[in-house]
């Protein structure tokens, strides 16, 4: 390669200018990218849940932390009262919140459904509820004529550890109650008695334990209350 001799200073600097601004431009080019992509917002899924006003009892609920229990039996009933008058007693040593800190609904379903009843329903259709249901009295070993989840009495032959539903109402707990399920008891109840299922129902819907809501069916109302930002668990 020939020898074209020194290169003036003009050249070189003139030189360095160019490679400089070229350099500049194109990291301006790439920081202009960059911020571009961070400015972009975060890509959310366009899916949002239709709300219908027979659910807004869902969020006139206070608290600040949300839980939903599903209960389908007996057992699972027990274990959930349980756990839901852990989660006040635990929230409040160690956290220091209120029972009014936490809104708690327990889902009473399939074959939970019945000790949405009140008393009064247990003394006159005790026995009917409890063929349907296949649940015995665990103190008197015979079919129910009260609801033994609202007894005091029945603290120790149950899981629930003295909970009734009567005393997790006044901490604040909500009741969603099966619909379906209790159109079924209804009509149950009614073949037995020689009634009609429509005055049963009605009998049944107007004699509910405290804070309970009739949902058009359980396992809507655990759809429904995921959607409100409720967390679920199924206490099994």
């Amino acid at each position: 390669m020939p020898d074209t001799g020194p290169v003036s200073p003009v050249a070189r600097r003139s030189f360095l200018s160019r490679l400089g601004a070229g350099v500049t431009v194109l990291g301006a080019a790439f920081i202009g990218r960059e911020s571009a992509a961070e400015a972009q917002p975060a890509r959310t899924s366009p899916w949002q849940p239709t709300r219908h006003a027979q659910d807004d009892w869902l969020d006139q609920l206070p608290g600040q932390h949300r839980f939903v229990f599903d209960t389908t039996e007996p057992n699972n009933l027990a274990t959930s009262m349980l756990y839901a008058n852990n989660f006040f007693i635990a929230n409040a040593s160690g956290y220091g919140l209120k029972d009014s800190d936490a809104a708690v609904v327990l889902v009473l379903r399939h074959g939970s459904t019945v000790f949405a009843y009140a008393d009064a329903i247990w003394v006159k259709y005790g026995t009917a509820l409890g063929d349907r249901s296949d649940f015995d009295d665990p103190l008197t070993t015979k079919r129910p004529v009260i609801n033994v989840f609202n007894s005091t009495a029945h603290g120790a032959a149950l899981s629930t550890r003295g909970t009734t539903l009567d005393g997790l109402a006044k901490r604040g707990v909500h009741y969603a109650v099966c619909q379906m399920a209790t159109q079924f008891y209804a009509g149950s109840i009614a073949r037995t008695i020689g009634g009609t299922a429509e005055d049963v129902y009605t009998e049944l819907v107007s004699n509910l334990v405290p804070n309970a809501h009739m949902a058009p069916a359980g396992i809507v109302a655990v759809n429904r209350a995921q959607e409100r930002g409720y967390a679920f668990v199924n206490a099994g």
